[in-house]
C-alpha cells in the first residue's frame, strides 16, 4: 500500500466485484479498466494491483488450486485507465504450481507478481493462530474526504487501537476493523484489498502530510474458507517490525469477521519524512 495526496473527490465509484467481472480475459492475459476512485496517491491501489495480477494468473491456474502465498513487487507507478497483466506458468509440480504475473505500461514493467498454488498434503504439523482478543474500547472512524487517496472511499475502517496517518503519535501497532463497500459476494481479488488496506504504522509518526510507497509485499494465506465470510467486521493488526533511513519493515495479520485467522502479511515501505 503506498499513501500520498489525492486531489480527486467524492467520484462515481465502480464496485470491486463490478470492475473484476468488466475484465476481459484470454488464456495467460487479463485487462482492467481502472477508474481514478481507485487510485492511491499517483497510483492503482496495491491491493487492486495485485487483484489484477491473481486474475491473470487464475486464466492459467483451476481456481480448486488454493493461493498459498503473493508476493509482490511494485516497481512504477500505475495510472488510472486500462492495467493489463500477463501471466505464465514457472513450474508445475505435484503439489505446487509457481506463476509469475507481470503489470506492463509504455515505459516499461510497472508491478510483478509471483503466485504459489498448492493442493493440500496431509501433515502431523499443526500450529493455529490465535483469534484476536474482543474489542470493547472506543473506535475511531476513518471516514473519507476530498484530498484523501480516492481508494479510501471503498472501504469502511474503523481504528480499534494504535493512531491514524500523520497524528504525530510514535505507535508500533495499529489495530483496525475494517470492510469493504461492496455487495459481494466474497473472494480472492476482495481478500487481497482487505489485506493491504491498512495504512504504514510508520505514517501515524509523522506530524503532517507525507508521501509513502510500498516496495514489497508478501501474504501468506492460512484458511480458504475465506468465501462464505461477510464483507465487513474483518480485524486487521499491523506491528512496525522496524525501520530506519526512511525504509520500514510492517507485519500484518487479517482475521475474518468469525475470528478465524486468514492471512499473514509482511511488507517493506519507504516513508518520505
Amino acid at each position: 500500500m503506498s499513501v500520498g495526496a489525492d486531489n480527486a473527490g467524492e467520484r462515481t465509484r465502480v464496485k470491486l466485484s463490478e470492475l473484476i467481472a468488466s475484465m476481459r480475459a484470454n488464456a495467460g492475459t487479463v485487462a482492467a479498466s481502472v477508474g481514478d476512485d481507485w487510485l492511491q496517491g499517483r497510483s492503482v491501489f496495491g491491493g487492486l494491483q495485485a487483484a489484477i495480477a491473481l486474475a491473470a494468473m487464475r486464466t492459467l491456474i483451476p481456481v480448486q488450486t488454493p493461493l498459498r502465498t503473493l508476493q509482490m513487487t511494485f516497481i512504477a507507478p500505475i495510472e488510472s485507465g486500462l492495467v493489463t497483466a500477463n501471466a505464465r506458468v514457472l513450474r508445475a509440480g505435484k503439489s505446487a504450481t509457481h506463476a509469475e504475473a507481470r503489470l506492463e505500461g509504455p515505459d516499461g514493467l510497472q508491478a510483478q507478481a509471483i503466485g504459489v498454488f498448492g493442493v493440500g498434503r496431509d501433515s502431523i504439523v499443526r500450529q493455529p493462530l490465535p483469534a484476536p482478543a474482543p474489542f470493547t474500547g472506543a473506535r475511531r472512524r476513518l471516514g473519507y474526504a476530498p484530498g484523501m487517496p480516492s481508494f479510501l472511499q471503498h472501504f469502511d475502517a474503523d481504528l480499534l487501537t494504535g493512531a491514524a496517518p500523520f497524528a504525530n503519535a510514535n505507535v508500533v501497532r495499529n489495530v483496525y476493523e475494517i470492510g469493504l463497500r461492496d455487495s459481494g459476494p466474497m473472494t480472492e481479488a476482495h481478500l487481497l484489498a482487505l489485506a493491504d488496506f491498512v495504512p504504514p504504522v510508520a505514517l501515524s509518526w509523522m506530524p503532517k502530510l507525507v508521501p509513502g510507497s510500498s516496495l514489497t509485499w508478501m501474504l501468506e494465506l492460512l484458511d480458504h474458507g475465506f468465501a462464505a465470510q461477510p464483507l465487513s467486521g474483518w480485524r486487521v493488526a499491523s506491528d512496525l517490525v522496524a525501520a530506519r533511513d526512511g525504509y520500514t519493515s510492517q507485519s500484518t495479520t487479517l482475521w475474518a469477521p468469525d475470528a478465524t485467522p486468514v492471512a499473514l502479511s509482511r511488507q517493506s515501505m519507504v516513508v518520505f519524512g
